[in-house]
């Protein structure tokens, strides 16, 4: 089975995350914090990691940096999921080694699934 971090400190949004992937193969993990995401992407490995940049305890800026570091999350894409507008998420994928990024709020569920699915199958 497909597994996602999701790392999201407001639970309306990762409860809209998981419904938006129910249905398909994947198994969510999910984190409220930093460092929790950090403990739990090296213990699961995830396919992919869907990353909310304004964190309460580090930034995801800082976080995708503590992933890049470790060798068994190299290849493992990261998109940024933020509210920030996006000029400024596309200049922290391009400054923090995130493999793209996705705008919230989420509206179009479809959309959000179909996006996800195409970053798992890139790999």
């Amino acid at each position: 089975m497909t597994k996602i971090l999701l790392v999201e400190d407001i639970l309306d949004n990762a409860a809209l995350v998981r419904k938006a992937l129910s249905g398909r193969n994947y198994e969510i993990v999910h984190a409220l914090d930093a460092e929790t995401g950090l403990q739990l992407a090296l213990a699961h490995v995830p396919d992919l990691i869907l990353l909310d940049l304004g964190l309460p305890d580090y930034d995801g800026q800082t976080l995708a940096g503590w992933l890049r570091a470790e060798p068994a999350l190299t290849s493992t894409p990261i998109i940024a999921v933020t509210a920030w507008p996006e000029e400024t998420a596309k200049k922290m994928v391009e400054s923090y080694g995130f493999d793209g990024y996705i705008c919230k709020p989420i509206i179009k569920v479809g959309e959000f699934a179909a996006k996800i699915d195409s970053y798992l199958k890139v790999r």
